[in-house]
């Protein structure tokens, strides 16, 4: 069944958010500044309230079945798009881009994101639309990318070898700058006009977001094939990002285990797409071009349960493990402290049983 939705809420809710997003940039623009922790909560909450404040009037105007799509498209680009806070932060510490500055670029980052995004959200919409057997395809990839997020090779390396090589092709093709002008893209030096640091930063973002965006599209494709779902669900995982970005800070670098988490949900969508593949197959060279009746169809409602499930665990599991290693490093300074006052070694060296 096709997603019925009356055209003004969905014309209405694209020029609100297209409002509240160009609203964010302007903000920047007059009020370049670090947020504080209260400012990015607030903000924070501001749109995942409106988010399920969205939620709630797709339950009353398209059902529930739709509104829990949103709902599990909306955490899984939320997942995705908070691993995607982790090379942001390797782009800034790469390029010391000036933390007061750090605002505009995550806001020119979400907007460069939207952009492509949309542009792969209508591509794979056409697709779709045509070539059922494209599941066939989306969900290996998902499964291939999540062995790629939880075993090595699936961290951020290549992110940044991509980024390294644009840096590359970008000073050999301009002149840049050895310093910042503020957030300005260009600066005079020596009365020469030239690129700023700034233009490789904003590449940088740009290769992420295109590398995020093909990964993230299937994945949502794999909950719902209803484009406006996809778009909105994509937006309002968006919104607030830069506020996440500095309301985490250093809590990212604690989140060890979620990148497991997300590749968790990135295999089940897979296995998800593949199974909806089977069951709708329409290839003449498997099952002789028969549906297979017998591959199971995964509801909506479990994927949901599924994502929150993953991201909890993970997430519980990162700051327990973060919690015992702090409270490890305390110990051990601690006994490093009284050795160092009492002149004895901190730790005593047990025998070794082969010795006599």
């Amino acid at each position: 069944m096709d997603l019925q939705l009356p055209l003004w809420f969905e014309i209405g809710s694209l020029v609100i958010l297209t409002l509240i997003l160009l609203g964010d940039l302007l903000l920047i623009l007059k009020r370049p500044h670090i947020p504080s922790t209260r400012e990015s909560t607030l903000w924070v909450v501001f749109y995942v309230t409106l988010a399920l404040i969205f939620a709630g009037l797709m339950w009353v105007f398209a059902g529930p079945e739709y509104a829990g799509q949103f709902v599990a498209g909306w955490l899984t680009e939320y997942s995705l798009s908070i691993d995607n806070l982790f090379v942001f932060v390797l782009i800034m510490s790469q390029f010391a881009v000036p933390r007061r500055y750090q605002q505009e670029v995550l806001m020119v980052g979400i907007i460069i994101a939207l952009v492509l995004r949309g542009l792969f959200i209508l591509a794979g919409a056409a697709i779709i639309e045509q070539f059922s057997w494209v599941f066939y395809i989306f969900g290996a990839f998902l499964v291939w990318t999540a062995w790629r997020q939880a075993f090595p090779g699936g961290d951020h390396d290549d992110e940044v070898k991509q980024e390294n090589f644009v840096v590359r092709l970008l000073r050999r093709g301009i002149d840049i700058s050895d310093h910042y002008d503020g957030a300005k893209l260009r600066t005079v030096v020596g009365g020469k006009k030239m690129w700023t640091p700034m233009i490789i930063v904003f590449a940088a973002i740009g290769v992420t977001d295109l590398l995020f965006a093909i990964d993230s599209i299937p994945a949502i494709f794999g909950i719902t094939t209803s484009p406006f779902i996809v778009f909105t669900a994509n937006i309002f995982a968006l919104m607030g990002l830069r506020q996440l970005y500095f309301l985490l800070g250093d809590l990212l670098d604690r989140l060890r285990y979620l990148h497991y988490g997300i590749a968790f949900i990135l295999a089940f969508i897979g296995l998800k797409l593949v199974f909806h593949a089977m069951h709708v197959n329409e290839l003449p060279f498997i099952n002789n071009g028969e549906h297979i009746e017998w591959a199971p169809e995964i509801s909506t409602w479990m994927s949901l349960g599924v994502i929150v499930l993953s991201m909890t665990v993970a997430t519980i599991a990162s700051l327990i493990a973060s919690s015992r290693e702090k409270k490890a490093g305390t110990a051990d300074a601690a006994a490093a402290v009284v050795a160092d006052e009492k002149g004895t070694p901190p730790t005593v060296e047990q025998p070794r049983d082969d010795v006599r």
